[in-house]
């Protein structure tokens, strides 16, 4: 095989998610994450609607992008259901990650694209970029927990109805070893060859 192929296939093999609570707290700089992200814009997409978006949340704006998570946690839970664990998670999730980056499709104006193909580029676009920061030996997590999914995440991204968060992404980097990476299914159990 040739090397190219030999990189790319040890960048896939080797990408891991890795909890925010087992980052370091170290400081991507910015140039890198605007890397991954330059990334991420070649996924492919149907008709060139091109539907991912990011909003990205640097330093600082990491605690408030929590605090805002946690707080529409608390404001859009019955009583009932609150639990003071998860809101503290949620308060906390990105105390050491560097970079907290929020990844929605940005639904196109072609109605015959169906949104699960946008859903799909979106989700392209995402991997995209984590597989740029498994390149650049930084640690990421795709989350889709909290809020994440929730009619008032839109509301505070000021999002459209037609468009969907795919999920937080938590960036930074980590002094815990790589962990052996595994498939429970083989892959022939995966694939019919006609």
């Amino acid at each position: 095989m040739n090397q190219p192929f030999l990189d790319l296939q040890h960048i896939i093999q080797s990408r891991r998610t890795v909890k925010p609570p087992k980052m370091n707290g170290g400081l991507i700089p910015d140039g890198q994450i605007k890397e991954m992200l330059a990334l991420a814009d070649w996924a492919p997409t149907h008709g060139h609607t091109e539907p991912w978006r990011f909003v990205v949340y640097a330093r600082e704006k990491v605690k408030d992008f929590c605090l805002a998570h946690a707080e529409l946690y608390r404001a859009h839970t019955a009583p009932e259901k609150f639990m003071e664990v998860n809101y503290e998670k949620l308060l906390h999730m990105g105390d050491q990650a560097s970079h907290v980056i929020v990844a929605y499709m940005q639904r196109g104006d072609l109605p015959k694209i169906p949104a699960l193909e946008e859903i799909a580029a979106t989700s392209c676009a995402i991997q995209n970029l984590l597989l740029g920061a498994t390149a650049l030996g930084i640690a990421s997590y795709w989350g889709s927990g909290g809020m994440a999914y929730k009619p008032a995440m839109k509301e505070m991204l000021q999002l459209r109805e037609e468009d969907t968060v795919l999920g937080v992404l938590y960036l930074g980097y980590s002094d815990h070893p790589e962990t052996a990476g595994k498939r429970l299914t083989p892959l022939p159990e995966k694939v019919r060859w006609m």
